[in-house]
């Protein structure tokens, strides 16, 4: 009897300790903290609307100058699937990690094996790629963004911000803000000047063939911005021309782009080359190479920042002596892709030039 009743009192005990477990258990798996946080939905620049997962840790990114700006929010080092010309020997120095990153994206199409091996959870595209509806297939969530001025750079950004967190949403407003900021200090001088005071500017992006860069693109942006006018009066990036066409245009400035010398060649070459010294600014030797650091600065990167400030500096020196180009370089990038960039370094930035 005594058995039985000690064997009662374990049972009751038992099933008491099984009750508050099981209750303990429900606890932890309604509580807040440990539901899954629901993801967004946003529209891109497409104008399609995306729905974003909560948690994005591996990014693969078919637009090479979208790499700058996901160093700019924090987030470069999760680009886990690239394009095969995306690496820049700037862009790998601040974010060594993109070595690790698979080349998936080329001209000739999307490699979808090795991108599906990659796992990403986002793919950022640009609006107008031809892949847009095969990479959709894939049940991957797709963003397609692109720039062609300041507004949709900001834009642009804000949108890969509001994407990848309240982190990068925070250091996005405070590039725009960066941004704004030098803008009304360039236009504020610039605006002034009337057109026929503007220096006429031609940016040649490849010199064999000779193309060049014209109307309704970001390079006619910061030329206006920083007090000259294109003369190039076609619209789009590198539209083909003719040595014949550039002399009718005449320019006073010719700004090179690094693409220009790819197949050969140097300033000086151009300088000499007879068939070029009819036009004004080879006569005078105003021809000059473009900045390069972690993109190039004249093509739909985040160093339009810069970009800005030097071209305002070359066209209009006198009204821009109070720019150090190379402290602003040291201090964006400090600031922006926290790096530490010597003054040796930003020099080579500024001529165009590698690590």
């Amino acid at each position: 009897m005594r058995i039985s009743k000690y064997l009662k009192n374990i049972l009751l005990g038992s099933m008491v300790l099984i009750v508050f477990l099981l209750s303990g258990c429900a606890e932890v798996t309604n509580s807040p903290a440990t539901e899954s946080k629901p993801g967004i939905t946003i529209t891109d620049m497409s104008g399609a609307q995306v729905k974003i997962p909560a948690a994005i840790d591996r990014i693969a990114d078919a637009w090479p100058a979208h790499h700058a700006i996901l160093c700019i929010l924090g987030k470069g080092d999760k680009v886990v699937a690239t394009t095969a010309v995306a690496q820049r020997p700037w862009m790998e120095k601040i974010n060594p990690q993109l070595n690790n990153a698979v080349a998936v994206f080329d001209t000739a199409g999307t490699n979808m094996e090795e991108l599906v091996k990659a796992k990403p959870n986002i793919i950022f595209i640009t609006s107008n790629s031809k892949n847009a509806g095969t990479l959709a297939r894939l049940g991957i969530p797709v963003v397609q963004l692109y720039f062609t001025d300041f507004d949709s750079l900001k834009e642009c950004v804000r949108i890969t911000g509001a994407i990848l967190g309240e982190q990068a949403k925070n250091r996005a407003e405070k590039y725009i803000a960066y941004l704004d900021g030098k803008l009304a200090g360039i236009t504020a001088i610039t605006s002034p000047i009337p057109r026929e005071q503007r220096p006429k500017v031609l940016h040649i992006t490849s010199l064999t063939p000779l193309m060049v860069d014209g109307k309704d693109t970001i390079v006619n942006s910061w030329i206006e911005v920083a007090g000259g006018t294109n003369v190039a009066d076609m619209d789009g990036n590198g539209k083909e021309v003719s040595l014949e066409q550039v002399s009718n245009w005449n320019p006073d400035i010719i700004i090179l782009g690094n693409t220009a010398f790819m197949k050969g060649g140097n300033i000086d070459g151009l300088l000499k080359n007879p068939a070029w010294q009819h036009v004004r600014a080879i006569k005078e030797g105003k021809v000059y190479i473009n900045p390069e650091g972690v993109f190039f600065w004249d093509r739909y990167g985040a160093e339009e920042a810069l970009q800005i400030q030097w071209a305002a500096k070359l066209l209009h020196p006198n009204k821009f002596e109070h720019i150090n180009m190379v402290k602003e370089t040291i201090d964006f990038f400090k600031t922006f892709y926290n790096y530490d960039l010597s003054a040796e370094e930003a020099e080579k930035i500024l001529n165009g030039k590698r690590p």
